[in-house]
């Protein structure tokens, strides 16, 4: 355990920003496992806009980079695509 008030400070922050950066990344994720589990066509198109939506929103926030999320985005078309 740090003994510097900086070092105990720095240590809530990144705790703080760990359970941040965690539900942010687990909200793109759920979004991206909708796109597999639908039913239909239309509702795999319907969670492709989640889905893209929800990967923007996380590069945006810089937790993913822009090329990661470029790749999500092209393995969601082609399953969509797959699916039609």
């Amino acid at each position: 355990m740090p003994k510097l008030k900086s070092s105990k400070k720095r240590l809530r922050i990144n705790r703080k920003a760990q359970l941040r950066n965690r539900a942010i990344r687990s909200r793109m994720r759920t979004a991206i496992k909708a796109v597999e589990q639908a039913e239909d066509v239309d509702a795999a198109r319907a969670a492709v806009n989640t889905a893209y939506s929800a990967i923007d929103k996380t590069t945006k926030h810089g937790k993913i980079h822009r090329n990661m999320a470029a790749r999500y985005k092209s393995q969601l078309a082609r399953r969509l695509q797959a699916m039609t």
